[in-house]
């Protein structure tokens, strides 16, 4: 991963000077540990009358999926391999705009003591990245540099220049040349609009990336004609963060058009005279709509199949309508959370009389299981190969046979919602898949057929008119003659 930042100079005002704005002697190259690798500086040339100065950054793969904790894509034969066979060494991301903030972390900020005359006056500035992975094309790298004063050269590379048949890439060589900018300005530009272009980030956006965003965009974001597709890309999408920052951008554009301090303008609203209400958490509303679907189901004695850390346990307990609970599982240490969640060991006789906790894999068929009201599997099949979902089927459906099992699962369509999921990924490590709502239907339409169930289907969360739900559920009902004869 590659950069290079160039400028010329006069005897009177050497070239030169850029190794005092940026903190970096011409003469030496040096070396920065990162989070995910390895920074150089070191300039190729360095004289009165071009100086330029490189950054390379040696990303190392094995430490970056480490520190994303392995994060697949979209359930992919090959997502284990994708996560260190990729382009994250070689092409220009939010790794290098957090190498160049790191590295050049005073110059960014516009201060230097040796050079302070230099450090705030525009120079001639070059600035060229040979790999940026550009989503939007050339015209959006256009639409984001060119109205910052910047003259951009960029050209499409192609996927195989001994194919040309196979077209270009999502990559582009880019050059930036002006002489208005100051170094700062320049670097904040690159730190925002880097990772914006590549529409990913390589680390969790938090709430503290607002201010970041708008410290690196002061003086030139609010007036962006791409403010909001800037403010978007560079908060991964996170909808309530992007609001918030629009909103601080816009008071920001109004205190410069009255020439007046943002404060003097947001001063309608008391602080802390009104607290937003936070929106209820997905397992939240997961765990309601099970409980009501069981209680309309009319279910005395429930299995909790796949009952992980036991909150569904704990929530079924809490109505004494459901006389009988037990939660399966087949981690003994997820088990033993779930009894010290349960406070087992001090509950009561009359209620510890109504709960019981199994280990059992629903890969097999378990006696234990038969005879029951109801069963919940909630966000469990698609921790499950595809190849052994059969299986857990036959066990289920075939062996258990409740009169009424609920199914969850989550809906992959309505991953481009959620906030804090970056593109092509699933919700968490241990999915082997997610299915569209197309997907799950016809599973289940399949499975209630094949053993005598009729199945509806309820929508979990937001109910989004394009892509859904974020959850999907899954209500089979035995059907009459099924369960007459059973």
């Amino acid at each position: 991963m590659f950069l290079t930042i160039s400028t010329t100079g006069t005897p009177e005002r050497p070239a030169t000077d850029l190794g005092y704005l940026l903190h970096k002697h011409p003469d030496k190259a040096q070396a920065f540990s990162t989070s995910y690798g390895k920074a150089h500086v070191l300039y190729p040339e360095a004289s009165p009358e071009r100086c330029m100065a490189a950054l390379l950054l040696e990303v190392d793969a094995v430490a970056l999926v480490r520190r994303g904790k392995g994060k697949g894509r979209g359930g992919a034969p090959d997502a284990a391999l994708a996560q260190y066979v990729n382009d994250r060494p070689y092409a220009a991301s939010s790794l290098l705009a957090v190498a160049l903030s790191g590295v050049f972390s005073s110059a960014m900020r516009g201060v230097c003591t040796a050079r302070p005359e230099r450090a705030a006056e525009p120079l001639p500035l070059r600035i060229e990245v040979p790999a940026l992975p550009a989503r939007g094309g050339p015209e959006l790298v256009r639409r984001l540099f060119e109205p910052l004063g910047w003259t951009v050269t960029v050209d499409q590379i192609a996927l195989d220049e001994q194919f040309p048949e196979w077209g270009a890439s999502r990559y582009v060589r880019l050059l930036l040349e002006s002489d208005g900018r100051t170094l700062a300005e320049a670097l904040r530009h690159l730190y925002v609009l880097l990772p914006v272009l590549d529409d990913a980030k390589h680390y969790w956006v938090a709430p503290d990336e607002v201010d970041k965003l708008l410290r690196a965009g002061e003086g030139w974001l609010a007036d962006h004609p791409e403010q909001k597709l800037i403010t978007t890309r560079y908060l991964s999408r996170r909808w309530s963060l992007a609001r918030a920052a629009m909103e601080r951008l816009e008071l920001v554009r109004l205190a410069e058009t009255d020439d007046s301090e943002v404060e003097d303008i947001d001063n309608a609203v008391e602080a802390d005279s009104e607290e937003e209400e936070k929106p209820t958490p997905l397992a939240v509303q997961r765990r309601e709509a099970i409980l009501a679907a069981l209680r309309a189901a009319g279910a005395a004695r429930v299995l909790d199949l796949g009952c992980g850390q036991g909150q569904l346990v704990q929530a079924l307990l809490k109505d004494v309508s459901f006389t009988e609970i037990v939660g399966v599982d087949v981690s003994m240490r997820a088990l033993t959370i779930a009894s010290r969640r349960l406070k087992l060991d001090r509950m009561g006789e009359r209620q510890a009389s109504r709960v019981k906790l199994l280990q059992g894999s629903l890969a097999y068929t378990d006696k234990r299981l038969k005879g029951y009201d109801a069963a919940v599997l909630s966000e469990v099949i698609e921790h499950l190969d595809l190849p052994r979902l059969p299986a857990l089927e036959y066990a289920v459906f075939g062996a258990a046979r409740p009169r009424t099992v609920l199914v969850t699962t989550p809906n992959v369509e309505y991953n481009v919602r959620w906030e804090s999921l970056p593109a092509g990924h699933v919700r968490h490590g241990d999915h082997r898949f997610e299915w569209t709502r197309a997907e799950f239907r016809a599973w289940a339409d399949t499975v209630a057929e094949r053993h005598g169930y009729g199945v509806e289907f309820v929508p979990v969360g937001p109910d989004d008119p394009e892509v859904g739900p974020p959850t999907q559920m899954a209500v089979f009902t035995r059907t009459e003659k099924e369960a007459k004869a059973a």
